[in-house]
């Protein structure tokens, strides 16, 4: 199993919390964006800049990661497209995808971005708070259990 973030927008917090787990359990873990990432010095966790573009670190992810890798990432289509693929997507707020509820979220979310182009003002999501971050620390740590 390796870890892949889509590193263009995670909260620094997430961040830490993966990098404690990839030294814990040892795994395998690239975060891939369009930008410069700092990662610590570790043999388990790297960083990977790809070319600026809209969907490029995502289509990287797709592209490499495999059956039974961990994908993290607040990205409906690309948590569709690596779930197809037979590995797991997990949101920054702790949100497990699965092949059952991640269809239903992108209707909601080309519904959402409808309803944008057409004016509606729906601001963003709520800032990432105390609860998020427990969510996400326990569902990352059940999923590495399994290894």
């Amino acid at each position: 199993m390796k870890i892949w973030v889509d590193a263009d927008a995670i909260p620094i917090v997430i961040k830490e919390i993966i990098n404690r787990a990839a030294q814990r359990k040892q795994v395998e873990t690239i975060y891939v964006a369009n930008q410069f990432i700092r990662t610590p010095a570790s043999k388990f966790i790297r960083a990977m800049q790809v070319p600026q573009g809209f969907d490029v670190a995502d289509d990287e992810i797709v592209k490499l990661c495999e059956a039974g890798d961990l994908v993290i990432t607040s990205d409906i289509p690309l948590a569709a497209e690596v779930i197809e693929k037979g590995a797991l997507a997990l949101s920054s707020r702790g949100e497990l995808f699965t092949t059952e509820n991640v269809r239903s979220r992108l209707n909601i979310r080309d519904f959402m971005d409808t309803m944008r182009a057409s004016g509606e003002q729906s601001g963003g999501p709520p800032p990432l708070n105390q609860k998020d971050r427990q969510n996400f620390s326990n569902h990352l740590d059940r999923i590495l259990a399994k290894i």
